[in-house]
């Protein structure tokens, strides 16, 4: 029975070597051209998404029809600097705190 060893040091094979084989300069380039792709189809479409979400929660207005975090459909009664009251059927109220109400219901069809 033979055993080899294997030489870690060895010298790289010719050509620049290289994660891509091309040499140092193209793994950057192929670095930043992942994040460019990233940031673009990931990051900035988050973000705008945030921004809306915030210009929405400040504009909240009473009698606005809103859907919850949790899913539950409900109308703004009460508006606070911190929480908004939902009126959720007659004379039951719940209040949230001010971020959890996720998006406008006034276009969603009547529920039955």
């Amino acid at each position: 029975m033979k055993f080899f060893l294997l030489d870690a040091t060895a010298a790289p094979a010719a050509g620049g070597g290289g994660m891509f084989g091309g040499g140092g300069s193209s793994f950057w380039v192929m670095m930043i051209l992942i994040f460019v792709v990233m940031y673009f189809f990931m990051i900035r479409p988050q973000q705008r998404r945030q921004k809306e979400l915030k210009k929405f929660r400040e504009s909240l207005e009473k009698g606005t029809k809103v859907v919850t975090i949790g899913g539950i459909y409900g109308t703004v009664c009460e508006i606070n600097a911190n929480y908004v009251m939902v009126e959720v059927d007659s004379n039951v109220k719940l209040r949230f705190d001010r971020s959890s109400v996720l998006k406008d219901a006034s276009d969603l069809p009547p529920q039955k």
